[in-house]
């Protein structure tokens, strides 16, 4: 899947992309032929960075309600001819949560769609973990037949359906078919499913690597294989050290460290750094001087899983390095660090954003930290990465740091999330908002009574309302 193109944070398509609260609010004093436009656009062409974790079909599935939007847009994408020479979910994963979420507030259109499209579509098994959540168990035995189609009866094919059975998301209605009155049905699905135990069982029992009993230098070797097949092997190779080194064999560990191979010297580093090893700072710093990338990366990553009083007292001596292992130094002190710290948390973050812009992943953690130690300064920086940041996990944690930065979070910001695409966006919204605002009121009250939004956001919103909306003022 390409990095989707998202347009500027100040347009309704950015901010519909974005899954920002003002997308909604923008969309529905908008033309509604242009709100939907915009929507269709998100809903058929996924604009996360990550669309495996961040959030937006129910925000997207929302404002289509909202806009009374019909589904004409996302039948055409899923039945279109591409779906037959382009099967990665991602084409048309996002457009099938939407229907989902439809379905769960009742759209039968929606759910009809979805029944279609898991008899014929390419990508049969998402629609299918919808269904399985919503569909009535007639529904789903009508699926039973054109599904089994889909694999061969011969041994391949039934090797194949074992496989899906094994991993299928959401097994309702594999397990609805396997007690299916038709034996054809339930006679394959019984069968996939004990070859796919079976060979779950297999994959348990079958060694993956060094074992308690290898030598030191037999680990350190295999580390070393893994970099020559392009595979990083060092983080298992590290655990697998804990069961075989012994005191004895620490002077080879940090000879590795030292001047191993790049996968020996990896895995001799994080061993050293999860111990708190003396010497593992010194090897540390000479690793992010002398190492090659991925020695670096590994010497960085070890480093920053350090903990103690000496870990912190190094990262303030380095937090000015124009480095890799700077850049770390600001991101162990916005975890670890004291208010003394500040001005250095404070520095890393601008740097960041002037260096990397507003998606830099370091952000993450440099965000966590200005929030942490309540720095004042860092709001307007902090404002600037939630308006224009792609990632709204990276945004919700902005909010969260805004909450305890900035004096205006609660009549400013914190409106608008509680439209957000991200739950933990919204809860934080609905702890902080100021409900003088009688936008706020009338919000808390729909997300209270809305049987799609998460536990979580409920609890946080009836903490300010009272367990009934109806009684908000």
């Amino acid at each position: 899947m390409f990095d989707p193109v998202i347009a500027p944070s100040g347009t309704l398509l950015g901010l519909l992309q974005r899954g920002r609260g003002d997308g909604t609010l923008h969309a529905l004093t908008a033309p509604r032929a242009e709100a939907l436009a915009a929507l269709h656009h998100c809903v058929l062409r996924d604009p996360r960075h990550d669309w495996q974790v961040e959030n937006r079909s129910l925000y997207y599935a929302r404002l289509c309600l909202d806009l009374d939007g019909g589904l004409d847009e996302i039948e055409a994408h899923l039945f279109d001819v591409e779906d037959v020479f382009d099967t990665d979910e991602s084409r048309t994963g996002l457009a099938l949560a939407v229907l989902g979420h439809l379905a769960s507030y009742g759209r039968q259109d929606a759910l009809n769609l979805l029944r279609r499209y898991a008899a014929s579509g390419s990508n049969w098994a998402w629609a299918l973990d919808e269904l399985a959540l919503r569909d009535d168990d007639a529904g789903l035995r009508a699926l039973a037949e054109p599904v089994l189609a889909r694999f061969a009866t011969d041994p391949e094919g039934e090797a194949e359906l074992a496989t899906v059975v094994r991993d299928a998301f959401e097994p309702r209605p594999w397990r609805l078919w396997a007690d299916d009155p038709r034996p054809h049905v339930s006679t394959r699905v019984r069968a996939a499913h004990e070859a796919g135990c079976f060979d779950r069982w297999q994959r348990q029992m079958s060694p993956g690597g060094p074992r308690p009993g290898w030598s030191v230098s037999a680990v350190l070797e295999w580390a070393q294989q893994g970099v020559e097949r392009g595979a990083a092997l060092h983080v298992p190779a590290a655990r697998c050290l804990s069961a075989v080194a012994g005191p004895e064999d620490r002077p080879e560990i940090v000879r590795a460290a030292l001047d191993g191979t790049d996968g020996a010297r990896c895995t001799a580093l994080r061993y050293l750094a999860d111990r708190n090893d003396p010497e593992a700072l010194a090897l540390i710093e000479r690793a992010a001087a002398t190492g090659g990338a991925t020695v670096v990366e590994a010497a960085v990553d070890a480093f920053e899983r350090m903990s103690g009083p000496a870990t912190v007292e190094r990262a303030r001596g380095w937090a000015r390095r124009p480095d890799a292992l700077g850049a770390a130094a600001g991101r162990v002190l916005a975890c670890r660090g004291g208010t003394q710290d500040s001005d250095l948390v404070l520095g890393a973050l601008r740097d960041a954003v002037r260096g990397e812009g507003p998606d830099a992943p370091t952000l993450w953690t440099l965000v966590d930290g200005a929030g942490r130690l309540g720095i004042v300064c860092a709001a307007p920086v902090l404002r600037h990465i939630y308006r224009e940041t792609a990632s709204s996990h990276l945004r919700g944690r902005c909010a969260r740091a805004l909450a305890a930065t900035d004096p205006s979070f609660a009549t400013g910001f914190a409106v608008e999330c509680l439209w957000d695409c991200e739950e933990a966006t919204r809860e934080i919204a609905a702890r902080h908002a100021e409900t003088g605002d009688a936008r706020v009121v009338e919000r808390l009250r729909r997300l209270a009574a809305d049987p799609a939004e998460e536990a979580e956001v409920q609890t946080a919103v009836r903490s300010r309302i009272g367990p009934d909306p109806a009684s908000a003022v």
